[in-house]
């Protein structure tokens, strides 16, 4: 057997790069377990507990919180919620937000412009735009109400107001899609256009036979995103929907139920365990979206 080469010792100035190596790396590692994994582990912990009196301590309870939180059709609603909001918000979101980028991709007058107007619902807070849309949507002084002249409940009807929300959904993230959408575009080289010219290839035809498959890397990205924060929006439903509202049981996300049970009853485990389902969920989206990447997207 051939023996082993020994180890050769560092010296000192090798030493000296290892330590500063770990110096600067060792606080982006503490920041990961503390702000990461630590949580991540204590939350799978939680749920798998019943919260102490007053919020001391924990006692292992085993399965029954997800015995609970499977039985339970406030759950599963809630998820549903969650899905119908994902339906309207990525699909719509993503297309118009394709169509503006298309547009304002050419160079014309008063694009720089038109950008802007469209990306501000990004950097606006998220208290004034559901102030915003609360006194669009009101039944009695709303604009849209006073308008078209109807008297619509846009956010206390069961039956609607999920829609209601999906729009400000898609309002608010158009222009960030729409940003990704133009840098994807500019990365189209433009000998494709031109040699589609000449082949008598019109706009449309160009449009999906070059551009929807050129941009299908940027589209999927963009799409894998925005289903992971659809699913998981809370902001936008906790600060438009009152407690108070009739509706809010057919438009709360699995997230707003997880602050429900977690910060309002302070049954902690419980909305442990949500957050443990919403996340498996995620999961398992996620597989099936990195599975159908191979077909769906080109890379030219």
């Amino acid at each position: 057997m051939k023996e082993k080469a020994p180890r050769k010792k560092r010296t000192a100035a090798q030493k000296r790069e290892a330590v500063w190596a770990w110096a600067f790396v060792a606080p982006t590692i503490i920041g990961l377990i503390v702000l990461n994994y630590y949580p991540a582990v204590n939350t799978v912990w939680q749920s798998f507990c019943k919260t102490g009196d007053f919020g001391r301590g924990n006692t292992f309870i085993g399965m029954t919180n997800y015995i609970s939180a499977f039985s339970n059709t406030e759950t599963w609603q809630s998820l549903w919620n969650t899905i119908k909001y994902a339906i309207i918000e990525v699909p719509f979101g993503v297309v118009i937000a394709l169509i503006l980028a298309v547009f304002l991709n050419k160079k014309l007058k008063g694009t720089s412009a038109f950008r802007t107007i469209f990306f501000l619902p990004m950097v606006c807070a998220p208290a004034a735009v559901a102030m915003v849309w609360k006194w669009l949507y009101n039944q009695q002084f709303g604009l849209l109400n006073n308008v078209f002249h109807t008297n619509v409940a846009w956010i206390s009807d069961p039956n609607i107001a999920w829609i209601s929300i999906g729009v400000i959904g898609v309002w608010s993230i158009i222009g960030y899609n729409m940003v990704l959408f133009i840098s994807g575009l500019q990365e189209i080289p433009g000998d494709y256009y031109e040699a589609a010219e000449i082949d008598g290839a019109t706009g449309i035809r160009q449009f999906f036979h070059i551009t929807v498959p050129l941009l299908s890397p940027t589209t999927f990205f963009i799409v894998q995103t925005r289903i992971i924060g659809a699913l998981t929006i809370f902001d936008l439903m906790f600060m438009v929907m009152d407690k108070t509202n009739v509706a809010l049981q057919k438009t709360q996300s699995i997230v707003y139920l997880f602050y429900t049970y977690a910060f309002t009853n302070g049954d902690k485990g419980y909305g442990a365990t949500i957050v443990v389902i919403l996340v498996i969920f995620i999961m398992l989206i996620t597989v099936i979206l990195q599975r159908a990447e191979k077909k769906m997207v080109y890379h030219a």
